[in-house]
C-alpha cells in the first residue's frame, strides 16, 4: 500500500516529478550524475492537461455564454415601436418608446412603466 500512494499521487498530478528521485550511489558512496532530460519533456504532461481544461472550460462556458450574449444584443437592438416583449420579472407589455438605456412599455391597463434595456428577456408574436 505504501508503494501505491506515490505511484497513484505521481499519476494524478500528470506524471510530473514531484516525487523525490532515488539516485544510484556508486560504490566510493557519491551519486551517480543524473542524466539530463529536457525542461518541456518534465512539463509536457501539466501543458497536456491545461490544454485539455482550457478547451472544455471554453466549450462549455465561455463559447455558449457568448452566443446567449450575441441573441441577446440582437434581440435588443432589432426592437421598435409596438413590438410585444416579456421582461425578466415576467412582466408582459408593448414597447412604447426606446431610449439609450431604457424601454417605455404600455401594460394592458394603459399604464406605462420605464425599464432597462438588459431587462427584456422575449420577443412575443402579436
Amino acid at each position: 500500500m505504501r508503494r501505491l500512494i506515490p505511484f497513484v499521487a505521481g499519476w494524478a498530478m500528470g506524471g510530473i516529478p514531484f516525487l523525490a528521485r532515488a539516485q544510484e550511489v556508486s560504490g566510493s558512496g557519491e551519486a551517480a550524475a543524473e542524466s539530463t532530460s529536457p525542461i518541456l519533456g518534465d512539463f509536457f504532461p501539466l501543458l497536456v492537461l491545461i490544454v485539455v481544461f482550457g478547451a472544455i472550460f471554453y466549450f462549455m462556458l465561455i463559447r455558449p455564454q457568448r452566443k446567449r450574449q450575441a441573441k441577446m444584443n440582437e434581440l435588443i437592438g432589432n426592437l421598435k415601436r409596438g413590438d410585444r416583449v416579456v421582461t425578466a420579472g415576467g412582466i408582459y407589455g408593448e414597447v412604447d418608446t426606446i431610449g439609450e438605456t431604457a424601454i417605455v412599455l404600455i401594460l394592458e391597463d394603459g399604464a406605462k412603466l420605464r425599464i432597462a434595456k438588459s431587462s427584456i428577456v422575449q420577443k412575443r408574436d402579436k
